[in-house]
Order: C-alpha cells, then sequence, then structure tokens
C-alpha cells in the first residue's frame, strides 16, 4: 500500500489485551479483547510495543450534554440521500464480499459488504449515538476492512487461513450478526436494528482514500481531548493520522479514571515484564523522566534504567489509555494511575463523533476532523453484483 509506511499485523486479536488502527499493529481490527460491545468498557490496548487497533465501542450508552460548539468549517455537502440509489451492485474495486476467520469456530466465514458494515457498527458503536456518527463509524469500518483486504493480498497471514482479518461475533468483537444483534438487544432489538441499517445502508457507498488507496481508519472510544499521532504510538508514518482536536470528549463518561495498585503488585508486575530495572528502595522513583506528545500520551519514561513507552505501562496494568500520571503515596504504600480517554487515541474518537453529531456536523465533516486530508469517494456500480 502506497498511502502510507504502515506495518500491520492484521486483526491478531487472540493475543491482544486491546480496544481498537495503523502503523504496526498488533491487531488490526476495529476491536480486541477484551471488548465489551454496548457495555460500560471498550477494549484495551495492545499487549506489545506494537500499536493497538480501532478499538472497540465507546462502551456506556450514555448521550452528551448538549453544549455550544462553533460549527464546521469542513467545505464538502454532505452526500444527499437520493444519491444513494441502490445497494445493488455497489464495490471498491469489485470487493463485494470479506472472509472473515471466525475465532470461535475456526473456520473462515464469507460475509457480503452490507452484512460486514451493518455487523461492525453494531459491534463497534452504542445505537443510542447520533446517527451520523454510526454514520462515520460505519465508512470507518468499511474502509478499514478493505484495507486489511488489499493487506492480506499482499502478505499473507497464514493464522488467518485465507481470510482478510478475524472477528469473534459469538463474543460481540469486531462485527455481529443480525440474529445476534437482535438477541443482546432484546425487546429493541427490531427498533434498533433498523436504526442500525438505516446508518449504515446510507453510507454504504463511501469509502475514506488517501492516495487513491483506502486508509487505515483508525478508531477509539475516548480521546484524552485531542487525538494522538500514529508515529508517537506505532511504527511507521500515516499522514491522515495526526492529531486533532476532540473536546466533546472531556464530558465523556469517565473520561477520567484512577487506578490504585499496591506497592508490591506494581513492585512485582515490573520485575515479571523487565527483569533488568532497577527499583530503587525509594518507590518515588521508580517511574521517571515521563515524555509526552503534544496531545499529552506519554511517549517515552525510565523504569529502573529500563526505557519504555506510555503503552507498555497502560498493557502491564490494564490502563484505559497511555495518557496518564503516576503516583506514590508513601501513607498508603501504593500507586495511583490517573488515565485520561479510553483507547490508543488514534484515529476517529467515537465519543468524540457523537458529540460533534450532536453539534451539528454531518458524518463527512466528522471523518475529515479526525482523517487529515483524506478523500472521501463514491464506489462505483457494478452490472449484476450484489452486496
Amino acid at each position: 500500500m502506497k498511502g502510507a509506511a504502515l506495518f500491520i499485523a492484521i486483526f491478531a486479536l487472540a493475543v491482544l489485551i486491546v480496544p481498537m488502527v495503523a502503523l504496526s499493529f498488533d491487531t488490526a481490527g476495529p476491536s480486541g479483547t477484551p471488548v465489551q460491545v454496548h457495555m460500560p468498557a471498550a477494549g484495551q490496548s495492545a499487549a506489545s510495543t506494537q500499536p493497538d487497533v480501532p478499538e472497540a465501542g465507546p462502551g456506556p450508552q450514555q448521550e452528551f450534554p448538549i453544549t455550544d460548539m462553533p460549527g464546521s468549517e469542513a467545505e464538502a455537502e454532505p452526500p444527499a440521500d437520493s444519491e444513494v440509489q441502490s445497494l445493488s451492485g455497489m464495490s471498491y474495486n469489485g470487493v463485494l464480499e470479506f472472509k472473515v476467520y471466525n475465532q470461535s469456530t475456526g473456520k473462515v466465514d464469507t460475509v457480503s459488504l452490507r452484512d460486514y458494515v451493518r455487523g461492525a457498527v453494531a459491534a463497534e458503536m452504542p445505537v443510542t449515538f447520533h446517527p451520523e456518527a454510526l454514520k462515520a463509524q460505519a465508512v470507518a469500518a468499511h474502509t478499514f476492512a478493505l484495507h486489511n483486504h488489499y493487506e492480506q493480498q499482499e502478505s499473507t497471514d497464514p493464522a488467518l487461513k485465507g481470510a482478510d482479518f478475524a472477528a469473534d461475533p459469538q463474543n460481540m468483537l469486531v462485527y455481529i450478526t443480525e440474529e445476534q444483534a437482535k438477541a443482546f438487544y432484546g425487546e429493541k432489538g427490531d427498533e434498533y436494528w433498523e436504526r442500525i441499517c438505516e446508518a449504515a445502508d446510507s453510507v454504504l457507498t463511501y469509502v475514506l482514500e488517501y492516495e487513491d488507496e483506502p486508509i487505515v481508519a483508525a478508531y477509539h472510544a475516548i480521546s484524552a481531548g485531542q487525538t494522538e499521532d500514529a508515529s508517537n504510538v506505532w511504527t511507521g508514518y500515516a499522514p491522515y493520522l495526526q492529531a486533532s482536536e476532540s473536546e466533546g470528549d472531556l464530558l465523556a463518561p469517565d473520561y477520567e479514571t484512577a487506578t490504585v495498585l499496591p506497592r508490591d503488585t506494581v513492585q512485582n508486575a515490573l520485575w515479571t515484564a523487565y527483569p533488568s530495572a532497577e527499583l530503587s528502595d525509594d518507590p518515588s522513583e521508580w517511574f521517571t523522566g515521563l515524555m509526552r506528545s503534544s496531545s499529552g500520551y506519554v511517549t517515552e519514561l525510565d523504569v529502573g534504567g529500563v526505557e519504555l513507552h506510555g503503552k507498555d505501562i497502560r498493557t502491564l496494568f490494564d490502563l484505559r489509555s497511555h495518557n496518564m500520571d503516576i503516583d506514590y503515596s508513601a501513607q498508603s504504600e501504593s500507586f495511583t494511575f490517573t488515565v485520561r480517554g479510553y483507547g490508543h487515541g488514534v484515529g476517529l474518537s467515537q465519543y468524540g463523533a457523537d458529540f460533534l453529531a450532536r453539534q451539528g456536523y454531518t458524518f463527512d465533516e466528522i471523518l475529515r476532523n479526525y482523517y487529515t486530508g483524506v478523500t472521501l469517494k463514491k464506489i462505483a456500480l457494478e452490472d449484476g453484483a450484489q452486496v
């Protein structure tokens, strides 16, 4: 893929601890373990120094308070509904379906484009979010799947058994079927599924491109108020994954959380993961030299002489984000990890997208807020094809 120098391990969900994309990923799917769909947790970060990918759904079905916010300056007019004449035969260079490695069954399922995008929206974003946010999520999920499809054509991962990426519908990871969604929603199943289909189908004809190729459409649950530049999280460079404003995230439920761990727990975890770390008798000196990106995420710190990234600490202590402060209390002999946001912080913020939508932003304006310099392309019609 010429659009960006990315090195991606496609949907390596089985070995992750994550939520949801882009450069040298350890996961390449919109979600990872342990992600709870439409529940109070989004996802965690990748279990290695490689980046975790589009993170999972934002969690609790809570809505932002409506506040005043300047209108979008996006130049593009949102596509009119009348432009979407028929979903039959829509494809991106002939891609009408995806092959998905089902992690529960060990089989490769063939899923139509339409069913996949619908199911990805159902799995990745609370259905109570604004329709324009759901549309933005649909375009991102569609684009990300396409990116992975082409990556597998260029460099096949044997673990996927010929699939484009992995998913676990039974555990509501990456995408779910209509039956699973309706069962999950219970008495509101039909109503909510219709809402999902309306949003997904209305934008099924749109894909995000950079230099004429589908982008790595990373997304996550909640940023720290500003999204992170992908180059600060993963190996490589994607010019469309730059830091962007996302102030609505400051209003998200559990935007800031605190994890308190006993000194012995922290010490044992550090020595197990980093045996060469020289931890002094003063625990307040164990974490030093914190360096941050312009978005506030920790990009470097010293732990007993071992140079680490904030992602390493996030993974080790199962934190929601690597935008953190670390404080030690001698009185209680414990560490407090104060964390802002949820996820790797790259690309589209799902709670941020919902906030923007409630201020009047359309799905294309939301996407352009989070993906720099991209083109929203309408995919072509092919006679006789079915999605």
